[in-house]
């Protein structure tokens, strides 16, 4: 086996059932076996954000650029700027995305599981009181 660059594949539009706003990811690695890592670059308007989801094998993210937040159920809301790098444990319910005036982007890292466990779990978008902007704190 010899070194080799990666394919490159064209920018996509996150799936609207997924995301709330426009979100636009470009996958930048699939391992091949017996590898299972993934690396994708994510990039959120100001304001939109992900629904509520899970990773089988959990999730690392790195801000590259802009400001956000990331949050899993139950917890703190944690605010990101670039340089941040977050892990959130595998099946944990979270979501992420950019501030309500700001772009966020952030390599997003994880695992595939082994066998036909899927990779993310995707669940509920937020409500208004749980994205910050909406809040009357």
């Amino acid at each position: 086996m010899s070194t080799s660059t990666q394919p490159k594949t064209p920018t996509a539009k996150g799936p609207e059932e997924w995301f709330d706003g426009d979100v636009y990811f470009n996958s930048y690695y699939a391992g091949q076996e017996p590898s299972r890592v993934r690396l994708n670059l994510v990039r959120f308007t100001p304001g939109a954000h992900t629904a509520w989801h899970t990773h089988a094998v959990g999730q690392t993210l790195h801000v590259t650029e802009g400001a956000g937040f990331v949050q899993s159920r139950g917890q703190e809301l944690i605010e990101l700027r670039p340089g941040d790098t977050v892990h959130t444990p595998a099946g944990e319910w979270h979501w992420h995305g950019a501030a309500p005036d700001q772009f966020l982007s952030h390599l997003a890292l994880w695992e595939a599981p082994a066998g036909d466990e899927p990779e993310t779990v995707w669940g509920d978008k937020l409500t208004a009181d749980e994205y910050p902007s909406a809040r009357k704190d």
